[in-house]
């Protein structure tokens, strides 16, 4: 025999090119082979548009599997770094005036792209990664992930006004448009905690200025589920496969 041949729950001769369905949803973190069995099995998951059956095989370089309507990449060599960015690194692959960006600061291979960008003046948290369809979901604001920052801003002893915070909250007019109505909140005088969901430029420094309030540090120290207080400036570690299963479920519109 050439290989294989595996019968799908529906008596249906399965094709013995590619890995079993199971087995590549437990390598991507989607539970136990016997938990994704029962994903398969409930009709949660789908290959190409289609609801799997048990015994489906998946080609991972070229099928689209999905759980619970959420593409998730199943492709071999995909990475996911976590990133904390220091002032004065630049969000980008390359700059032309020389100066340090993030991909300097993780593995060279495989090549990873930036999701979203920090400012060279802005610090904190910044994922890194090979993996397209995640990145383009975390990014476009259909999908409306938080992102919240930590914003340290010019005011007096009394701290930035009522009527300012209520502004921020509600939505702030600016160039571009009003800003959605965000999460905000004084955690001590002059250090305001921003969830906004939004990524336009430069957009927690401009709604600040906005209402009288030039921010003078900002932090971003979240990424919807991502949450890391220990990761030092310039360090960076692994999204663990719990993390990346978040990440997908906090995409699904």
């Amino acid at each position: 025999m050439s290989g294989e041949i595996a019968f799908g729950a529906s008596g249906e001769i399965a094709s013995d090119e590619g890995e079993r369905l199971q087995k590549v949803l437990a390598r991507v973190g989607w539970g136990s082979r016997r938990e994704c069995e029962i994903l398969i099995e409930d009709g949660r998951v789908k290959v190409n548009g289609e609801v799997a059956v048990l015994g489906r095989r998946v080609k991972t370089q070229t099928d689209k599997v999905e759980v619970d309507g959420v593409a998730i990449g199943v492709a071999p060599g995909l990475v996911y770094y976590l990133l904390n960015k220091p002032v004065d690194v630049i969000t980008t692959a390359k700059d032309t005036h020389g100066r340090q960006t993030v991909i300097e600061l993780v593995p060279l291979e495989p090549r990873v792209f930036p999701v979203g960008r920090l400012d060279a003046d802005t610090e904190g948290l910044l994922i890194l990664t090979n993996d397209g369809e995640l990145g383009h979901r975390l990014t476009h604001p259909s999908f409306g992930i938080e992102k919240e920052y930590l914003a340290h801003v010019q005011c007096g002893q009394n701290g930035v006004s009522e009527s300012a915070l209520k502004k921020l909250r509600d939505g702030v007019e600016l160039d571009d448009g009003v800003t959605s109505p965000a999460d905000v909140g004084q955690l001590q005088t002059g250090v305001l905690r921003i969830v906004i969901h939004e990524g336009r430029n430069r957009q927690v420094r401009r709604m600040c200025d906005a209402v009288g309030y030039p921010v003078e540090r900002l932090v971003r120290v979240r990424i919807g589920p991502i949450v890391d207080r220990t990761l030092a400036p310039g360090k960076w570690r692994h999204l663990t496969t719990s993390e990346v299963v978040e990440l997908n479920q906090a995409t699904k519109n």
